[in-house]
């Protein structure tokens, strides 16, 4: 099974932090970076399920159907992942928080990949979500709390 993780420190509380990787308003904000896709549907309550809407490719729709599986607020946010509606394989993303003396650490986990699609996959998506994370949540941070920035 393959699997990816990525780490990244902001300088902001976790409260703000945690709203805007949860708050439906700043998802779509960041989860846009770079290749990601739109939420819809979103919203940060056990039992939801909704989709990233992305951009088609040869033999993918372009959707990426997800059920928020468990909570912790703000600490962590649990939910699968499936490439395809109809497609078999789930995987399962972690959102991880917690303070440090500068901000906070949030740690994205993606696991779940199996064979030589689903490792191709995680490199693709890591990558994806590395420029999200590097780019997208700090500049959506810096309006959110642009005292801080």
């Amino acid at each position: 099974m393959t699997e990816y993780t990525i780490t990244h420190d902001y300088r902001y509380p976790l409260a703000d932090v945690w709203t805007v990787l949860t708050d439906p308003e700043y998802v779509a904000q960041w989860t846009t970076t770079g290749q990601g896709g739109r939420p819809e549907g979103f919203e940060p309550t056990v039992g939801t399920e909704f989709r990233f809407i992305g951009k088609p490719t040869m033999g993918w729709a372009g959707v990426v159907y997800c059920k928020i599986i468990a909570i912790e607020a703000p600490r962590s946010m649990v939910y699968t992942w499936k490439g395809d509606d109809d497609a078999d394989d789930v995987t399962t993303v972690t959102y991880s928080l917690e303070p440090t003396p500068t901000g906070t650490r949030f740690t994205w986990h993606h696991t779940g990949f199996t064979g030589i699609g689903g490792f191709a996959m995680s490199k693709l998506l890591a990558n994806v979500r590395r420029k999200m994370l590097a780019e997208g949540v700090p500049a959506v941070l810096a309006a959110y709390r642009p005292e801080q920035a």
